[in-house]
């Protein structure tokens, strides 16, 4: 029996060299080297200035923190994502409003926002407000989710009819693009995330990406404590006292032990999307070919879709299964099963409505967001990583055609 994980990281001993360098040299926090990955990984998205960070969810909290969102805003995120973009907006102070999402797509529905600003808000004086709360309508952190951009023009037409600000959520996109632009070069700034499920990865570690030069410096600040000068800036002068701290601020700092792994995964990012979307397109014609209870990932014409994940939806009428709560109990059924015979998946994520700190504290129900409901029962994540063969992927559809059958 095969066993095949959903993901595996792409190490060669690049990465292990350029580690060691780190520490033979002695400073292993942040210092140049994390410079150094903020320059590379800026040189490949397009994009003028890069802030390292600890996680995704720390540069989303940074760069919404340092944008002005805080106590009596609100901000609209997708219900159908991980729930680290909701957790950081409630990190400022800010209440997050869910809009659905677009089944195909798994992004958000830009209809759907256009219909709660209109519902739910009143436009006076340049701003929205809060019919029932009063709070501010910040803005929208719109997700490109698994390496697939949303329909960001729609975002930004909205954000500049009403005077709202946007952060991208591109934790899983980076290299995605529409056309020739690449996420975070549509006019806003934008997280990316260095997990290891990532094409990507420093272990942990996150990156905010902007062409704001004034903005980057406030989010360098920011992530030092609030300090006006860096630790390495210090060391390189006058280093025996500590500089001054103007504002409060965070300690989001990546290692140069981080940024030396990244240093050599950025080098090859372009072949691990390309071999990632090699490989999905083996799936969708694997799928296609024996899995018409599969639907496979939708891309729009124009877009460049890097598969930081390959997430499906079950067809509910080729199921013949009536609901989505069936079909919920259905995928989990297939998973194990799969788990059984060696093959790893999982949930392409979750529905944030629906878990316990946002159900209980707002009182959503499962089907107040029924697309992004539906998505969380009935997606499947499949195993994607360029070491794979094309008998790994021919065992993965081998073994579901085999259980959905059994089942």
């Amino acid at each position: 029996m095969k066993s095949i994980p959903v993901t595996i990281p792409y190490f060669d001993g690049k990465e292990a060299e350029n580690v060691k360098k780190v520490l033979d040299s002695g400073w292993v926090a942040q210092g140049p080297v994390v410079a150094q990955f903020e320059e590379a990984v800026c040189a490949h998205e397009k994009i003028g200035h890069g802030v390292a960070t600890t996680s995704c969810t720390t540069a989303l909290h940074l760069a919404m923190a340092a944008e002005g969102l805080a106590a009596g805003m609100d901000v609209i995120v997708p219900a159908f994502t991980f729930v680290a973009t909701a957790n950081a907006a409630v990190e400022t102070g800010a209440v997050p409003v869910f809009a659905d999402i677009c089944q195909e797509t798994f992004n958000i529905d830009t209809k759907h926002v256009r219909k709660i600003i209109e519902k739910d808000y009143t436009f006076d004086g340049g701003k929205l407000y809060n019919n029932e709360t009063k709070n501010v309508l910040w803005g929208i952190v719109p997700v490109h989710e698994f390496g697939l951009c949303c329909d960001i023009g729609e975002i930004n037409r909205i954000a500049e009819e009403y005077h709202l600000k946007v952060i991208e959520d591109a934790a899983c996109a980076l290299g995605a693009k529409i056309g020739g632009t690449h996420q975070g070069g549509f006019g806003n700034t934008s997280c990316i995330s260095f997990h290891p499920r990532k094409s990507i990865t420093t272990g942990e570690g996150g990156m905010v990406l902007t062409n704001d030069a004034a903005l980057a410096k406030r989010m360098k600040e920011l992530r030092t404590h609030g300090s006006t000068v860096s630790a390495d800036a210090r060391h390189a002068g006058k280093g025996f006292l500590l500089p001054e701290f103007p504002e409060a601020g965070y300690n989001y700092r990546m290692t140069d032990i981080q940024a030396a792994v990244g240093m050599a995964q950025i080098e090859k990012l372009d072949q691990i999307v390309g071999e990632k979307r090699r490989r999905a397109a083996i799936y969708d014609k694997l799928i296609g070919q024996t899995l018409p209870e599969f639907r496979v990932p939708y891309v729009p014409e124009g877009y460049f879709h890097t598969y930081q994940s390959y997430v499906c939806m079950l067809d509910l009428e080729k199921l013949h299964l009536d609901s989505v709560e069936l079909g919920g109990q259905f995928r989990n059924r297939l998973l194990s099963a799969l788990e059984e015979a060696g093959v790893a998946t999982r949930q392409g994520t979750h529905a944030v409505h629906m878990l316990g700190y946002y159900r209980d504290r707002f009182g959503y129900s499962p089907k107040d967001f029924p697309n992004a409901y539906a998505c969380d029962h009935l997606s499947v994540t499949l195993p994607l990583y360029i070491q794979m063969s094309d008998d790994d992927q021919a065992y993965v559809v081998e073994k579901i055609r085999e259980t959905i059958d059994k089942l």
